[in-house]
């Protein structure tokens, strides 16, 4: 059997999560449709509409992911960046978003009793937490590892904090799940950067 090829030093790829403006509700403009090749996604979810099959790449033509609608920073980090960087380097973007949602969604230790807990009215957000099979936090390291076999994860962009306003606690929790990622994926820390939106 052929071995499959090595992951592409020059395929760089970020992991992307956090609530509503990571999952994007900007207005699609006609200009956001045309987007460099070299900015590529992974598909999160089989989206025949869009022929679309979880796990594989395709170019970042916005919405990035099924559930959203819009345009988010992450379009335009990727954009960015393949404008930066030389012609040889290929930038992917993993990208899970929950809204609404606090930190405590992501840690694997904390996620069952926050969503358990969680008043009336907020029930949607266990809906969108089942989407990605009842825990968001694995399922971005089921993608990530998908990713793995292409490229090299070089970053980890986090936008969220508004659920988790004047929490003083945010940057432990933030770096516990950061500390997890780097376990789960057999990442070297020294190689990785946190990207993390202010709020």
């Amino acid at each position: 059997a052929r071995l499959a090829a090595e992951p592409d030093q020059n395929f760089h790829i970020y992991l992307c999560f956090g609530q509503s403006n990571m999952e994007g509700g900007g207005r699609i403009e006609e200009r956001d449709r045309t987007v460099d090749r070299r900015f590529q996604v992974l598909a999160d979810f089989d989206t025949p509409a869009r022929e679309r099959k979880m796990g594989q790449w395709y170019d970042a033509i916005p919405p990035l992911t099924r559930r959203t609608r819009g345009i988010s920073l992450v379009d335009y980090f990727g954009r960015t960046m393949v404008a930066n960087l030389p012609e040889k380097f290929r930038v992917g973007v993993v990208k899970v978003g929950v809204a609404g949602t606090r930190i405590e969604l992501w840690d694997e230790d904390a996620f069952r009793d926050y969503l358990t807990n969680l008043p009336a009215d907020h029930q949607w957000k266990t809906r969108i937490a089942n989407e990605y099979d009842g825990d968001p936090y694995a399922y971005l390291v089921k993608l990530a590892k998908i990713a793995q076999q292409s490229g090299v994860i070089k970053g980890i962009l986090l936008h969220q904090g508004e659920s988790n306003f004047e929490d003083q606690e945010w940057p432990k929790k933030v770096k516990k799940v950061y500390d997890d990622l780097i376990r789960d994926l057999s990442l070297d820390p020294k190689d990785i950067v946190l990207l993390a939106g202010e709020v």
